[in-house]
């Protein structure tokens, strides 16, 4: 298999094939030395599945939904943020008039139907006016939160060829062990990539899905067919979710000659391996590990060159006995140093003040917190916000406090290094 090598983001010099964590300057918070410009990916996630952050109901007139979404790009630029992560195929579906899947049900009510307008079209320039970069979301093999075929629309890929998915846990997926899934899956993402002037691919925590009690993933037929030369059923998954990142990787890298710069990234859950099931795994103990559950190998994505950032989802707060923010954080760090692979840090902003949290998340500083305690490491490159809707309401004062604390000045993304 031929290594893949990308460029990243350069927050700080990291020596060649070292390990070591170096505590210094918070490269991550906006606080840099005199003279020093500094570089910092500052982001949110704008979220469109079930309408989450956006549009705020189905069927508005495009004049209102572009109101609606310019409102939450000014509240980013507002912020000093200076990246959005929009999501535009949330459920093997579009926010652009996509030659291979139909109209996202989230603008109109009803997937397939024409909104009267492109939403990502829109969405990448008032970014890039604002100067915001746009980097376009991607849920590869989602395709409807419920397992009924019918209710899909006519012209869905998933219509024409049933076999493509299988219900799971009251869900249909698009099944990750057929080549001709993947490859199409890819040939969708690329559309948007090729037609608009988005600065990156995002990828969050969604590969094989997360595991539900007493329900089998019933790819047996898959397996039979592609399954020969491995260990077993998961080492396949593995496999397979290795050559969706590596392929669209090369294939997102081959733009580079054409003189754009697309940057390929993935949030996933945070906690690759729990040490007790690997030595090389961090000192948690969570329910999910994405090695075992997700199929997703996220560790190797990064030691292959395959990313050109990282954003693990650290959702859980300094102290937290399972998983400790302080702990993964250190952990990725170790993991992405010298490789050349960039780190952010997914920041749960969705949690404070809320009720229904621990207590520390009633505390408007802990985020805060938790920016101080990643600026130690130089690896960390900056974090993104969940989501949009809290980055906006911030109903305890906590997005206000990060800003009063760590972005009290503009920072300019994080440069491009050369490949190598």
């Amino acid at each position: 298999m031929r290594r893949i090598t990308r460029r990243g983001f350069a927050v700080a010099a990291l020596g060649a094939a070292s390990s070591l964590l170096v505590e210094g300057e918070a490269t991550a918070t906006g606080r840099t030395g005199p003279g020093k410009i500094h570089r910092a990916l500052r982001g949110m996630w704008l979220a469109t599945v079930a309408r989450r952050d956006w549009p705020s109901a189905p069927g508005l007139a495009p004049a209102a939904a572009q109101r609606e979404l310019i409102a939450h790009l000014d509240t980013a630029a507002d912020r000093r943020l200076n990246t959005v992560f929009f999501q535009v195929r949330p459920t093997a579906d579009a926010l652009w008039p996509s030659p291979y899947e139909p109209w996202s049900d989230c603008l109109t009510g009803q997937q397939g139907r024409d909104p009267g307008w492109d939403p990502l079209g829109f969405a990448v320039r008032e970014a890039h006016r604002r100067g915001l970069e746009l980097h376009a979301w991607f849920n590869p093999y989602r395709v409807a939160g419920h397992t009924d075929r019918a209710l899909l629309a006519p012209s869905h890929p998933v219509r024409r060829r049933p076999a493509w998915a299988l219900p799971y846990g009251g869900k249909l997926y698009y099944n990750p062990g057929l080549p001709e899934v993947r490859r199409f899956v890819q040939d969708a993402i690329m559309d948007a990539v090729r037609r608009y002037a988005v600065d990156g691919v995002h990828f969050d925590d969604y590969f094989y899905p997360y595991p539900v009690a007493g329900q089998t993933f019933d790819d047996d037929a898959a397996y039979a067919a592609h399954g020969g030369g491995f260990a077993d059923r998961a080492a396949w998954r593995r496999a397979n979710t290795d050559l969706l990142i590596r392929e669209l990787s090369a294939r997102i890298a081959r733009l580079t000659g054409t003189g754009r710069r697309v940057r390929f990234g993935v949030s996933p859950f945070a906690v690759w391996r729990n040490r007790e099931s690997d030595p090389a795994g961090s000192a948690t103990r969570a329910g999910v590990q994405t090695y075992d559950d997700l199929h997703a190998d996220t560790r190797r994505w990064v030691r292959e060159g395959w990313l050109d950032y990282l954003a693990p989802q650290a959702y859980w707060n300094l102290g937290f006995e399972a998983a400790d923010y302080a702990e993964i954080v250190r952990w990725w760090a170790r993991t992405v140093a010298g490789t050349g692979t960039d780190l952010f840090i997914g920041e749960a902003l969705y949690k404070a003040g809320d009720p229904a949290q621990p207590a520390p998340w009633q505390d408007p500083a802990e985020l805060s917190r938790h920016l101080t305690f990643a600026g130690r490491y130089p690896q960390v490159g900056g974090h993104i916000f969940f989501s949009a809707k809290e980055v906006a309401a911030d109903r305890s004062g906590a997005m206000a406090r990060v800003v009063a604390d760590h972005y009290g000045t503009p920072a300019r993304l994080p440069a491009s290094r050369p490949p190598g």
